[in-house]
C-alpha cells in the first residue's frame, strides 16, 4: 500500500496507478482517465429530476490539479467525457474548449458511448488505438500484445458487511493481466460491482489499497432434497 498511487509493471512498461483515479505512464508521459460525465446534472434536470450543478467543477477541478502535479505531454479521456447531447450546455461547451489552454497539453478523446450523437468543436472522437504497448478504448477490447487501457464499467468493490458495508471504486487487472479497467473519474458517476477475478486496487480516502478478493466460503451441509408443495386437503 502506497499514500496515493500503486505501481504496475506490464512486460516492462511502467505505469502508476493513482488515487486520483487516474493512470500516470511515465515513458509516454500520458494522464488517462475515463468516464468523466461531464453534464450528467444538467441531463438529469432536462428530465425534471434535480441535481445541483456543481460536479463538473469538482471534476474539472480535480483533472486540472493532476494536470499541474504531472505535466504530462497529452490528456486522453477514454470515452464519455460528456453524459449526453442534453448537458452539453453552451456554457460546459465554453469550457471544452478552454481545457487543452488550460491543461497545457493536447487533449484527446477516445469514442466512448455517451458521446454518440454529439459534436464537441476542436475534440474529435478517436477510435479505439494503440499508443506503444498500450490499446486505448472505451468499452473492454482484447488486442494481442498489448495491454488494454478501458473504462465503461465503472468498477467498484463492496467491502464489509452490514451497516459497515462500503462502495468503493477500483482499478481492476483482468483477463489474464491484458486489460486494466479504470474508476470512474466523474464526480456524479455511479459504480457497478466488478467480478472476483484478476487483481483489484481500491480507491480509498486518497490512497490506493491492493485488495484480494476471497471467494464466498464453502459450505459441507447437503441441500435438502426438493419435495412438491402437499395439495390443500390432503394428508401431509
Amino acid at each position: 500500500m502506497t499514500n496515493g498511487s500503486a505501481s504496475l509493471e506490464w512486460r516492462g512498461h511502467p505505469l502508476r496507478l493513482l488515487a486520483d483515479r487516474a493512470v500516470w505512464d511515465p515513458h509516454q508521459q500520458l494522464l488517462l482517465v475515463a468516464d468523466l460525465h461531464l453534464g450528467k446534472a444538467e441531463t438529469f434536470q432536462a428530465h425534471g429530476i434535480p441535481l445541483p450543478s456543481d460536479g463538473d467543477a469538482s471534476t474539472l477541478n480535480a483533472l486540472l490539479a493532476l494536470a499541474t502535479r504531472w505535466q504530462p505531454r497529452q490528456v486522453v479521456v477514454l470515452g464519455d467525457l460528456i453524459h449526453s447531447r442534453l448537458g452539453l450546455t453552451l456554457e460546459l461547451r465554453q469550457k471544452l474548449r478552454a481545457l487543452p489552454d488550460l491543461l497545457g497539453c493536447p487533449l484527446r478523446l477516445i469514442d466512448g458511448n455517451h458521446e454518440r450523437g454529439s459534436w464537441l468543436e476542436g475534440l474529435p472522437r478517436e477510435p479505439s488505438q494503440a499508443i506503444g504497448p498500450l490499446w486505448l478504448s472505451h468499452a473492454p477490447e482484447s488486442v494481442a500484445g498489448h495491454l488494454n487501457l478501458c473504462g465503461h464499467l465503472h468498477p467498484v468493490l463492496v467491502v464489509g458487511k452490514g451497516p459497515d458495508r462500503l462502495r468503493l471504486p477500483c482499478f481492476h487487472l483482468r483477463e489474464e493481466e491484458t486489460q486494466l479497467v479504470l474508476p470512474s473519474f466523474g464526480h456524479l458517476t455511479g459504480g457497478q460491482p466488478c467480478d472476483e477475478g484478476g487483481r483489484h486496487w481500491l480507491v480509498a480516502e486518497d490512497a490506493i489499497v491492493p485488495w484480494s478478493v476471497s471467494p464466498p466460503p464453502f459450505s459441507a451441509r447437503r441441500p435438502r432434497p426438493w419435495k412438491p408443495p402437499g395439495r390443500r386437503g390432503s394428508a401431509a
